[in-house]
């Protein structure tokens, strides 16, 4: 049994090394393999970490404890369950729920500041220059007040319509 522990150790830290390199490859594999209630457990950092988990964990119950044969596997199995849940739940859950978008909606452009880059007349459109964290978009705006509005000139989003800024003047409010 020792020589399964201590390959499955070995194993384990191999392929969470080769994982890290080429995890994105695994996880193709596997994709889809095992659902539960919705959530994908099999993975290849949790598939690794609970092969490297029950063989250290089988290693050191040998070693360190009088129990059978059988109560090291089953205690190393549980260890190595309980070890890729907190791989998943601890890590790659958030991982996979963290946003790394510079997207945004148009909605959220109401009540933004932003400079006229393209004059606004009265009746009709120019362009506005929304800065954003992610960088400065460019959209199409009309004049809320309807008043003409000179290029260079701060404006503030009053609402979106139509996949149009309606833009007042900064300080005329």
């Amino acid at each position: 049994m020792e020589t399964l522990y201590w390959a499955c150790l070995i194993g384990g830290a191999i392929f969470a090394l080769v994982s890290v390199l080429f995890g994105d490859l695994f996880d193709g594999l596997l994709e889809g393999s095992f659902e539960l209630a919705g959530v994908e457990f099999l993975n290849s950092t949790v598939i690794a970490s609970a092969i490297t988990t029950f063989g250290g964990a089988g290693i050191l119950l040998m070693k360190y404890t009088e129990l059978n044969t059988a109560g090291h596997v089953l205690l190393s199995l549980l260890f190595g369950i309980l070890g890729a849940l907190t791989v998943f739940f601890a890590y790659i859950r958030p991982a996979r729920n963290s946003e790394v978008s510079t997207g945004f909606s148009m909605r959220e452009l109401a009540g933004k500041i932003g400079e006229i880059t393209v004059p606004v007349p009265e009746k009709g459109y120019g362009e506005v220059m929304i800065k954003l964290v992610s960088g400065n978009t460019l959209h199409t705006a009309s004049s809320f007040e309807a008043k003409p509005i000179m290029a260079g000139t701060r404006v503030v989003v009053v609402e979106v319509a139509d996949g149009v800024l309606r833009v007042a003047e900064l300080d005329s409010l």
